[in-house]
């Protein structure tokens, strides 16, 4: 949903143009022809942002900010001043009657929008810090092709269940999408919807109106499969992931990124907006020498020490062909907080069923050891 700024002035003409300005920007526009209509309309439509002129008959601008001001409805809305009253007395007024930020006409457009986008950044910013935070837990892997998606996508329907309370998983990886695919549903293109939008555009409305709600009790946040004609989104990818991941935060106690391999864009930034990070690999030499680099790279950056880091040994082969669990995390040089058995034959009737894998046995060893690994998460989603 567009974000709503309110211009009140009383020359029409200044309504029209500037009101078709921002338009082209992609906001939602309300107009007032008097400070008594503006602030009717402040208290119906609580817009986002108000574009308040000084000098109109009735009530003026700065009486028209105190009034919003006191009233706890309105107190909290932004209010930029834009007006011809150019006086440093008059600056002085217009801030100690509560606007957040004054400019003088004339004035070029693009520092007009420049500052409407930085006074709507920061009120987001405020509304989303004073929001309860959920527990995001993010899976990457040093090379793809060991099940991280399967495991993420599995432990997140395990901890829905555990907890009964809002849980959502978001596939990170443009192009990558697997979940779509795995249960049979038709609208994979969330992700692409978002990272389509301008930065300033990706809010939380937006995010959780991207959310799949499933029949398996969680949401969903999916990415296509398909990668062509995608080249422009590329632009300016990971601030947009990193702004998607704040957002998902906000929108539910447990929230479970797949995030993948480290060539994301972002990467850091995206596991910095995790309270902890799940690294998980297999009993194979080369993969388990590339998940020790990786490894030693997250605890560069304070995971594993000031920030949690979890181990996760996902298993897809007989016993014979893997590592021991000692030799692992010799390997490794790092304990492995838990272990999942492979499943070949359930993973095969999960796939001609298009169901979870959690779903084909609920009583056998896998379902309990994703349970048991899923309890873990719940009970911090609730310190």
């Amino acid at each position: 949903m567009a974000e709503k700024i309110l211009v009140i002035d009383d020359d029409l003409e200044t309504l029209r143009l500037v009101g078709l300005m921002l338009q082209k920007q992609g906001y939602h526009i309300l107009t007032a022809a008097s400070g008594e209509e503006g602030i009717q309309v402040a208290l119906r439509e609580q817009p986002d942002l108000i574009l308040l002129d000084v000098m109109m008959p009735g009530l003026d601008g700065f009486e028209v900010t105190r009034r919003l001001r006191q009233n706890p409805e309105t107190s909290s809305i932004p209010i930029l001043i834009f007006t011809a009253k150019s006086q440093v007395e008059d600056k002085v007024e217009g801030y100690e009657a509560g606007a957040d930020d004054y400019l003088t006409k004339p004035i070029h457009p693009a520092e007009l929008i420049a500052h409407i986008k930085a006074l709507l950044g920061r009120s987001r910013a405020r509304r989303e810090a004073a929001l309860p935070r959920g527990y995001v837990l993010g899976l990457t892997a040093a090379k793809g092709g060991i099940g991280l998606s399967t495991l993420a996508l599995n432990l997140g329907l395990a901890c829905y269940q555990r907890s009964k309370s809002e849980v959502v998983l978001a596939e990170l990886r443009l192009g990558e999408g697997i979940w779509a695919e795995m249960l049979s549903l038709h609208d994979d293109q969330a992700l692409k919807a978002l990272l389509s939008l301008p930065l300033h555009e990706i809010t939380r409305s937006m995010v959780d109106n991207q959310l799949l709600r499933t029949t398996l009790g969680v949401r969903l946040l999916l990415s296509p499969r398909q990668v062509e004609g995608y080249t422009p989104l590329f632009s300016g990818m990971g601030e947009k992931l990193v702004a998607i991941t704040r957002h998902l935060a906000t929108l539910a106690s447990l929230i479970i990124l797949d995030i993948g391999t480290p060539f994301l864009p972002g990467y850091i930034d995206i596991l910095n907006q995790c309270d902890e990070v799940m690294v998980v690999t297999e009993s194979q030499p080369f993969t388990l020498r590339l998940t020790r680099r990786l490894i030693t790279d997250l605890e560069r950056y304070g995971f594993g020490k000031s920030k949690i880091m979890s181990i996760v040994l996902n298993n897809r082969m007989r016993a014979d062909l893997q590592y021991t669990i000692t030799q692992v995390q010799d390997t490794l040089e790092h304990a492995v907080s838990a272990t999942i058995s492979p499943v070949p034959e359930l993973a095969y009737h999960a796939a001609l069923r298009s169901v979870p894998l959690l779903h084909i046995q609920p009583e056998g060893l896998y379902a309990q050891q994703i349970m048991q690994l899923a309890s873990q998460y719940v009970e911090r989603t609730r310190v």
